[in-house]
C-alpha cells in the first residue's frame, strides 16, 4: 500500500467518524418523535406485546373429555374414573394400578397444541401424558439372582399386576410428572433405551447415527421448577406442542423442557394420546379441562 493510498483512505475513515459523531450529538439535541401507533402504516414493527394466555379462551381446540364419563377413552375401569369434570386416576396399596394408561380410542395425533389441567395427590403418585405413542407389550424384567424372598414376593405381585394391564401398555413420548416435583415436566421415553430424554429446565437435541445428546440451553433452575413453578396439591396447567422434530413442555405459563429429536430411526412423527399412573401407596391423579388444537 502507498502512503497517498493509505492517506486516502485514513481521510475517509476520519470523516466518517466525524459525520458519526455529528449525527450523534444532532440526534442527541432533537426532541424524541413521537412513537408510532401500534400497526401504523410505516412503524416498522408492531409495538404491541402478546397478550397473556386466557387459559378459558377455548375457541379453536377440541374438547377431548365430555366432563361426565369416559367415552371416547379406553383403560382400566377399577383404575380409571370420571368424577366431577374430572378423569381420575387411583391406585392403593390394597388396590395398585400398577404402571397403567387411560387411552383416547382410535384418533392418532402428530402436530399439535394439547393442554389440561392436572393435580397429584400421594408422596407416591406418579403419572403422564403419553402423546405420539403406540401400544406395545410391557417390557420384561429380570429378577436379580441374589433376589430375597421379599424381593421376589414383590417382583411376582408386581409381575402379575403388569399382566393385568398389559392391554393398556404403551411405548412412546411422555410429558412426565410425580408428586414430589423432581421430575415434572421432562421427557420420558416409555419402553425405550432412552429413557430420560430431556430433564426439567433442558433444552436437548438428539440427532441419532451414533451421536451423543447434547445439550443446547438451560431453561431454568431444576429447583425453581420443582419448588416454584410447579404446585404440589394444587391444580397445574400444563401445555405440550408437537411440532415436527420439536417438543415443547410447558408448565404453568413457563418452559420446562424443549427437545430437538432429529434421529430418524426413532423419531415419532404421529401417535396415540394418553394418560399414564404408577407408584406406590395411597395416591390419586386428576385431570380436568382437556383440550387439543391441531396444527399444519
Amino acid at each position: 500500500m502507498t502512503f497517498s493510498t493509505f492517506r486516502s483512505r485514513a481521510l475517509r475513515t476520519s470523516a466518517t467518524v466525524c459525520i458519526l459523531a455529528t449525527g450523534t450529538a444532532l440526534l442527541a439535541q432533537a426532541p424524541a418523535a413521537p412513537a408510532a401507533r401500534p400497526g401504523a402504516a410505516g412503524s416498522g414493527f408492531n409495538r404491541v406485546h402478546p397478550e397473556p394466555i386466557n387459559w378459558e379462551d377455548h375457541a379453536g381446540w377440541t374438547s377431548l373429555f365430555d366432563g361426565k364419563s369416559l367415552a371416547g377413552w379406553d383403560g382400566a375401569t377399577d383404575v380409571w374414573s370420571a368424577e366431577d369434570g374430572m378423569i381420575v386416576g387411583k391406585s392403593t396399596d390394597e388396590h395398585p394400578s400398577g404402571t397403567t394408561n387411560l387411552i383416547l380410542k382410535g384418533q392418532n395425533f402428530a402436530n399439535f397444541r394439547l393442554r389440561m389441567e392436572f393435580k397429584m395427590e400421594g408422596a407416591g403418585a406418579n403419572g403422564g401424558v403419553q402423546y405420539r405413542s403406540k401400544m406395545a407389550p410391557p417390557r420384561e424384567r429380570a429378577l436379580p439372582a441374589d433376589a430375597t424372598s421379599e424381593m421376589k414376593a414383590r417382583f411376582e405381585k408386581a409381575a402379575a399386576i403388569a399382566k393385568t394391564r398389559a392391554p393398556w401398555a404403551m411405548a412412546g413420548y411422555q410429558c412426565d410428572f410425580n408428586y414430589a416435583g423432581q421430575y415434572v415436566g421432562q421427557l420420558y421415553e416409555q419402553s425405550s433405551q432412552r429413557g430420560i430424554m430431556t430433564y426439567p429446565g433442558e433444552m436437548a437435541v438428539f440427532e441419532g447415527s451414533g451421536a451423543k445428546p447434547r445439550l443446547i440451553a438451560s431453561l431454568g433452575n431444576p429447583d425453581d421448577i420443582k419448588n416454584t413453578w410447579y404446585k404440589k396439591d394444587e391444580w397445574n396447567q400444563l401445555e405440550i406442542i408437537a411440532d415436527g422434530n420439536t417438543l415443547t413442555h410447558v408448565l404453568n405459563g413457563h418452559v420446562v423442557a424443549v427437545t430437538l429429536d432429529t434421529d430418524a430411526e426413532k423419531l415419532a412423527t404421529s401417535g396415540l394420546i394418553a394418560l399414564e399412573i404408577e407408584g406406590g401407596g395411597t395416591l390419586k391423579i386428576s385431570h380436568k379441562n382437556i383440550y387439543i388444537k391441531k396444527l399444519p
